[in-house]
């Protein structure tokens, strides 16, 4: 399947690489959205997609495609507390009290794919605030409890970019879960 695109942007690589894991008919969680690169990504698959960002505008096109919650992640309380969706999708964006939410949001037999900016990425660009850069080793520490199915950590070009990615799945004990893990 060809990439879908928004606003000029394609899904992140990471993500288009990932996408295997969560299957026709997931429900689907793009954290910080945005214009709803992901958001299309997965709906195009035929993925039952909610998105959360605070931009009211950039949303406003995402209301036929999927269920949105214009929300102030940062400042305001979680919009949805409770829910537990298969695949959490969460790229560029960091904010640290969150981690635990957005891990906790990851249904049984879910995985979670997530890449964002790293220290060493004020060298390069914004980013530049150790404020919104992942610490060595802090993004494989936010998911303990879930399987770590792939990581890096490391420099990145196109743009050039510090950056941690994984994807970790919350295994589960029914029947047959393991098998839409397969690399």
């Amino acid at each position: 399947m060809k990439g879908a695109t928004h606003a000029g942007l394609s899904p992140s690589a990471w993500v288009r690489r990932w996408s295997h894991l969560v299957p026709e008919g997931a429900s689907v969680l793009d954290v910080a959205c945005g214009s709803g690169r992901h958001v299309h990504w997965f709906a195009a698959r035929g993925c039952r997609v909610t998105g959360v960002d605070r931009d009211e505008a950039a949303m406003q096109p995402l209301q036929t495609v999927a269920e949105i919650h214009v929300a102030d992640i940062e400042a305001g309380p979680w919009p949805l507390p409770g829910r537990r969706f298969d695949a959490v999708v969460v790229t560029n964006y960091l904010w640290r009290a969150l981690l635990p939410t957005i891990v906790a949001s990851v249904a049984d037999g879910g995985v979670l794919i997530c890449e964002t900016f790293a220290d060493g990425n004020q060298a390069v660009g914004k980013p530049s605030n150790p404020l919104f850069l992942l610490r060595q080793g802090e993004l494989l520490g936010a998911v303990a409890g879930l399987r770590v199915v792939a990581f890096e950590d490391g420099f990145s070009t196109d743009p050039d970019r510090f950056i941690q990615r994984i994807v970790a799945v919350r295994e589960s004990s029914a029947a047959g879960a393991l098998v839409r893990w397969r690399l």
